[in-house]
């Protein structure tokens, strides 16, 4: 597998398992861009708009440590949002993560975490058999 194959493989192990913790969070079938127009989304009390800005200046670890230092577990919004922040992140161009010290191995660690922590990490085990 090469480079791209492998970044391209990542990116959709992150929005499959977006949709799904999509899916099961609110009980529909996920549409990313209606939720991202709807831009409701808080996590750790900043909204997802101003967590994407933090990423596109490069302060990608600084807004990660807002999202898993504040994040709520059992609040379904945040979740979203978190769920939302690394499908935004796994968008990035690998030089752009490298240049902020940043990689898609660790886009792929946060969203598991996530997931895990939310208490669906058995889904997460599904999506990486395949």
């Amino acid at each position: 597998m090469n480079f791209e194959d492998e970044k391209d493989y990542v990116m959709r192990m992150i929005k499959e398992a977006s949709r799904v913790l999509f899916s099961l969070l609110f009980g529909k079938q996920y549409t990313s861009v209606e939720l991202e127009a709807e831009n409701e989304f808080e996590v750790s009390g900043m909204r997802l708009d101003e967590l994407f800005a933090m990423i596109d200046r490069g302060n990608i670890n600084e807004a990660e440590n807002i999202v898993l230092d504040g994040i709520h577990y059992d609040n379904k919004n945040e979740l979203a949002a978190a769920a939302l922040f690394y499908q935004y992140l796994s968008e990035k161009k690998e030089a752009f993560l490298q240049e902020n010290n940043y990689s898609m191995d660790e886009v792929l660690d946060g969203m598991e975490h996530i997931v895990q922590e939310s208490g669906y990490g058995e889904m997460i085990d599904v999506l990486t058999k395949f």
